[in-house]
Formats: structure tokens, C-alpha cells, sequence
């Protein structure tokens, strides 16, 4: 996934808002109702957001996927302290005990160390036993680099791409390399990165998968340094692979499954192009899904190269953060590089259970539950109809607002939803509802960063109401339909100063119920 850095930004130009712009509903006369007051904001010109994990400075992009040892998760991600001058990436680590509060702990592993260059995407492993070699606790990072690379290599990052060895021997401070040679030379394919390793322990081996173009590649190890290839998972509907995922979740009625997921791309055809995922069997050499049909983590634009990682308090759930942003737009640099000298935001870190629903195997999303722990103040807000645009007197940039939303009748027409980010005069506000046979998220008039204005998400308009976890952020709107059947992340560059807040109906009207808004504490 490192590969992508280096590579130059594609063209954008601003997409049509469809029916779910809420365009007629956003010019009706609004009224007003309730009594909410707003929180000054930290800094009013700044874009930072005050609830997601932001990198401090210059550049971020890919998660690595975080272990838990010595009572902390430890989280690091792709760096680029010489963002916009120069490309590459280098590893820096954060650590967090709750997945809501990060704290910084520097340059695990820096740019240009050897002659492989950079390193790119990889995961880390706790090794216990110490079957590596460095020790019993060694944490041991398999990653992708470029094998002796020229110098135009090294330019062009093209590069042999292939999976080398770093080990760390003060608890995931530092690491050092395994020298200069790949333990998984590159097979003579051109796309063989982001290594993902886990720990199979019913047959006292380490599996590895690998995204090789349209594939996913599975090999074994008993010592993480010898790897054999055994099998892969093929898809040719998905673009180019990245960031593979496996690992195993248990139902609340106690069946274990395994789970295969990678960052896939199907904006060609209309869908999204975030974290596709499998549900079915491994046996330790192939991965056999129940259902060959993809199913999504995300319905929105950005939540790219995201990892899944370990409760080390329950089987039966799993985290999951991600990267906001798009390669579509990705090296462009985001209004935050102007504001506050960054680029590089992460998602909220999400809860993931496996749920059986009519004998179809899906994960289930919703924020982390220890996010609700920071609430300075909570709003409630009853019940709301609407029949047009109905104007709060609420004002903010950074909450969490649920709802039910509800419909007398399911016409055609019929659009019923929230505008967050809402300027004075109304003509800039991010709009966020169900219409026809969708759910939606249209961010044309709320900062879109200049591609894909509308996200959707398959919905029966006739069942008469949904549930919505709205998550609104300085630079960030990420939505929960339907308690986390579907999710839209997306980035939204609102003006400082647009923290409006409308409902809206038309098509028949509707009613927002149980309307609560809770007011988070920031985390810098």
C-alpha cells in the first residue's frame, strides 16, 4: 500500500448530487424548535478534529494493525515527516488504552535505514516463544519494501516489491532489520505487499496473506522467517488488492468463523471502494467462503487500508480503524496541510461483532463504546416531526447525534434526513438520510474534496424508520444506519464556522425521534 505514495493524483472533478442532495428540502423556509446552546470552539480556525486520531504533523496514510501487549494497544501507521517536499514513509507508533485517546511515542522505524529504502505497509506480532530467534516477547514486524532498488526505482517506486524481517527488542520502541535480504523474495508478480501475519495456534504455525494484484496470497511459517506458499483467493471484480485482513470472530451464540478481508475497489461499477470482506473456513492452507458474494465494511469514500485487530477481552469482538481518505484525491493537499500543517486522519475506531441474519453471516459496526465515556454534556432533543426544512438552534462542529428517522409513507419522493455542518444561509451543509431504495450521505455542499459527492447504502424505504449514529467532526462525517448494518465515512471540509443544524422531510414528511446530541470531550 506504501506503492500508492508515490504515485501522482488522478484527476477529480465534482460529482452530481442525486436525489439524496436534499436540494429541494434544503430550500424550504425552515422553523425552529428545541433549545440547545452551542460550545465555543477550541480554535476556530483550525480543521484539526478534535475526537479522531490525527497524525501531529505533514503526512499519514496507512494503519498498521495495533497488538495489545504490556496493557496498551500499540498502533503504527505510515509517516512522512517530509511531506510535501519528499515522498516516503516511515512507522511511527502511538499507544492507547481505551482506542480513543492516543498518545504519540515517535519513529518506531525511520525512512532509508538500508538499501531496500522505505518501508511500506506490513503487521507486528508479539513473539512469545521467541521461534524467530530474537528472543522470548520479541515484537517482530513482517513489511513490505523494494528489494535493492536504483535509484529511478526508488523514483518511480517500481521497485521489487517483497516482505522483509524487523525485529524490536525494547517492547516496540525501535526495531532493527533482519538484513538486507527478504525473507519472501518477490515471486515475479508485479503487486506482492502488505503483509498481514497471525498467529494459527490449532496447528502451531504462522500464516501470512499477501494482496498480489487480483489475489490474495496464504503462506506458512514455522519461524516467521521460512515461508512456504500454500493457496490463494482470487477476485477479478475488485480492482487491485491491498491491505488483506484475516482472522477469526465468534458469535454471540458461540460458532467460531473465519474472516477474509481486503481494501477493494468497485467504484467502477458503482460500489465502494473500502474494505471488502468473506465469511467462511480456513484450514489452515485455503480460505473457503460461506458466500462467494462481497460484502462491505464501508459504504462511504474514505475508509481505505484499514486493519482489524484483537479484544484481548472477547473472542465474540473485534476493533477496526481506518484510513479517511481516497486515492482519487489522497496526494492532493487536504485544506488541514493549509490550517494546520497536516494531512492524515483516521476514523473513529469501530466495535465489530459477527451476526447471523436469516443464515448469512455479517459484521455488525458501531463506534467504540468507551467514546461515549468522554461525553461532556448530552442533549435531548424528544421528538422532531418535519414537513420541509426544520432549522435547530443547536449549534457545533464536533458531536455525536442519534436519531430515529420516520416516515408516514414510503413514496417515490419521500427523503426524510439530517443536514449537519449547516452554514447561515443554508447553502453549504452536509445532508445525511434515506431515499427511494437507499440510505445516503451527500457531502457536494459540505466540502467534498472534489470527487464522489454522494455515498449509498441499500435500504427498504418501506420499513417506516432507521436508526442513525451521526459522528460529525471538524473534517470528518462518518454514519452508522441502522445500528452499523451500513457504514458512510467520508471527509467533508466544512468552513470553520458552518456548525448548523437542520432535519428535513419531504415526499410526505416524517419525524426524528429519540433525537440526542452528546458533546465529546477533545482528545488534544
Amino acid at each position: 500500500m506504501g506503492l500508492s505514495l508515490m504515485l501522482t493524483a488522478m484527476g477529480c472533478t465534482n460529482a452530481t448530487p442525486g436525489h439524496g442532495s436534499s436540494a429541494d428540502a434544503s430550500r424550504t423556509a425552515g422553523s425552529t424548535a428545541g433549545a440547545a446552546s452551542s460550545v465555543p470552539a477550541i480554535n476556530p480556525t483550525s480543521r484539526r478534529d478534535t475526537y479522531h486520531f490525527t497524525v501531529p504533523d505533514h503526512w499519514k496514510n496507512d494503519p498498521q494493525r495495533p497488538i495489545w501487549f504490556d496493557g496498551a494497544f500499540h498502533y503504527y501507521y505510515l509517516y512522512n515527516a517530509d511531506y510535501p517536499r519528499e515522498v516516503g514513509t516511515a512507522w511511527r507508533h502511538a499507544t492507547t488504552k481505551d482506542n480513543v485517546t492516543f498518545t504519540d511515542q515517535g519513529v518506531a522505524i525511520p525512512k532509508k535505514t538500508n538499501a531496500n529504502f522505505d518501508v511500506w505497509s506490513g503487521s507486528v506480532v508479539e513473539d512469545t516463544t521467541g521461534s524467530a530467534g530474537f528472543g522470548k516477547g520479541a515484537i517482530v514486524a513482517l513489511v513490505t519494501q523494494m528489494d535493492h532498488p536504483t535509484p529511478q526505482q526508488i523514483v518511480d517506486a517500481s521497485g521489487p516489491q517483497a516482505q522483509f524481517l524487523w525485529y524490536s527488542v525494547d517492547r516496540g520502541k525501535t526495531f532493527k532489520p533482519y538484513g538486507e535480504r527478504p525473507v519472501m523474495p518477490k515471486p515475479g508478480v508485479r503487486d506482492f505487499r502488505d503483509p498481514k501475519v497471525i498467529r494459527d495456534e490449532a496447528r502451531q504455525q504462522w500464516v501470512t496473506v499477501l494482496a498480489e494484484g487480483n489475489k490474495v496470497g496464504f503462506y506458512t511459517s514455522p519461524d516467521l522467517k521460512s515461508w512456504t506458499y500454500v493457496s490463494g483467493y482470487v477476485r477479478d471484480d475488485l480492482g487491485t488488492l491491498e491491505c488483506p485482513d484475516l482472522f477469526t470472530i465468534r458469535t454471540a451464540s458461540g460458532q467460531t468463523k473465519w474472516v477474509l478481508g481486503v481494501s477493494g475497489n468497485q467504484t467502477p461499477s458503482g460500489g465502494p471502494n473500502t474494505y471488502a470482506y468473506w465469511v467462511g473456513s480456513f484450514d489452515g492452507r485455503a480460505f473457503t467462503p460461506d458466500d462467494p458474494t462481497v460484502q462491505w465494511l464501508d459504504h462511504g469514500n474514505d475508509w481505505y487500508g484499514a486493519v482489524t485487530y484483537a479484544d484481548p477481552t472477547s473472542d465474540q469482538r473485534r476493533f477496526a480503524i481506518g484510513w479517511m481518505n481516497n486515492w482519487a484525491y489522497a496526494n492532493q493537499p487536504a485544506p488541514t496541510w493549509t490550517s494546520d500543517g497536516f494531512t492524515g486522519t483516521d476514523s473513529i475506531v469501530r466495535e465489530l461483532r459477527l451476526v447471523d441474519e436469516g443464515g448469512r453471516m455479517s459484521l455488525r459496526s458501531a463506534p467504540v463504546s468507551t467514546l461515549r465515556q468522554r461525553a461532556s454534556r448530552t442533549i435531548d432533543l424528544g421528538t422532531v416531526p418535519v414537513d420541509g426544512t426544520r432549522v435547530m438552534p443547536y449549534h457545533g462542529e464536533s458531536y455525536v447525534l442519534d436519531a430515529d428517522l420516520t416516515w408516514s409513507q414510503h413514496t417515490p419522493e419521500t427523503n426524510v434526513g439530517i443536514q449537519v455542518r449547516r452554514s447561515a444561509d443554508g447553502s453549504r451543509h452536509g445532508d445525511i438520510g434515506v431515499y427511494g431504495d437507499y440510505a445516503y450521505v451527500n457531502r457536494a455542499h459540505a466540502g467534498n474534496p472534489g470527487r464522489f459527492a454522494e455515498t449509498k447504502s441499500p435500504f427498504d424505504l418501506s420499513r417506516g424508520s432507521v436508526h442513525v449514529t451521526v459522528l460529525v467532526d471538524r473534517s470528518t462525517i462518518e454514519v452508522f444506519f441502522d445500528d452499523g448494518r451500513s457504514v458512510h465515512s467520508n471527509l467533508a471540509f466544512a468552513e470553520p464556522g458552518d456548525d448548523g443544524l437542520a432535519f428535513y422531510g419531504v415526499g410526505g414528511g416524517g419525524e426524528l425521534r429519540n433525537v440526542r446530541i452528546t458533546e465529546i470531550t477533545p482528545i488534544g
